[in-house]
């Protein structure tokens, strides 16, 4: 059965066990915020974010095409200031998918169903694949930007598979594609393709990684 959740649309893909700063200034997000702070319950402040397929994530127009696959946040800190705007931190849950999204109230509200990974065992060679590919992804990076992950990778294989989504510097559609993956072998054997074809791409243009080339997309925040 479909749940119904408060929703937050972002040019970005967020995923669970991972927290996300967001700076909330629109009247229907800042509405989100305060229906959210009447939960008397901390750990039901929750809502939904999906990614903008096509739009912006403020404005008139809006976004005017949205992932189906998304996240469920939990809300877990808010700085209010005296404009009105929230700075909050939320980490994502669990995968859901938006059926449908009304927007006919003071913030959006979607009705979704969860979406959880499948728990078949991930083989070893996939889990040392996944980690060497991100490893001299990091050593070809190391001198044009900041090392995207400084700690040490996890050892659970669904988290890592997580982790290692989040922090590669991949563009908005292929990190959608990690995110839709069924479980976290499918995960991990798509993002180590992906790496290695980044990899590829940066030695035809050692400048920068290829990443900062196909990024097109225009976010206000």
């Amino acid at each position: 059965m479909s749940d119904t959740l408060p929703m937050f649309p972002l040019n970005a893909v967020l995923f669970p066990g991972l927290s996300v700063p967001l700076k909330v200034f629109e009247d229907r997000y800042r509405s989100l915020v305060h229906h959210l702070l009447r939960v008397e319950d901390p750990v039901e402040r929750s809502f939904g974010s999906v990614g903008i397929r096509e739009g912006y994530e403020v404005g008139d127009h809006g976004a005017q095409s949205l992932y189906r696959v998304g996240c469920r946040m939990q809300l877990t800190e808010v700085e209010s200031h005296a404009d009105g705007t929230f700075d909050v931190v939320a980490v994502g849950m669990e995968r859901i998918e938006l059926q449908r999204l009304d927007t006919t109230g003071t913030f959006p509200v979607g009705h979704v169903v969860d979406r959880p990974d499948t728990s078949a065992p991930v083989p070893e060679e996939v889990l040392e694949r996944a980690r060497a590919a991100f490893i001299a992804y990091r050593v070809a990076l190391a001198d044009l930007r900041s090392d995207p992950y400084d700690g040490a990778l996890p050892r659970d294989p669904t988290y890592l598979s997580w982790t290692l989504a989040a922090v590669a510097p991949l563009p908005m559609a292929e990190r959608q594609s990690l995110l839709e993956a069924e479980d976290a072998t499918e995960r991990l054997i798509l993002l180590t393709d992906l790496l290695r074809t980044e990899l590829r791409a940066m030695n035809v243009i050692p400048s920068l990684p290829a990443t900062e080339v196909a990024r097109t997309r225009w976010s206000p925040n």
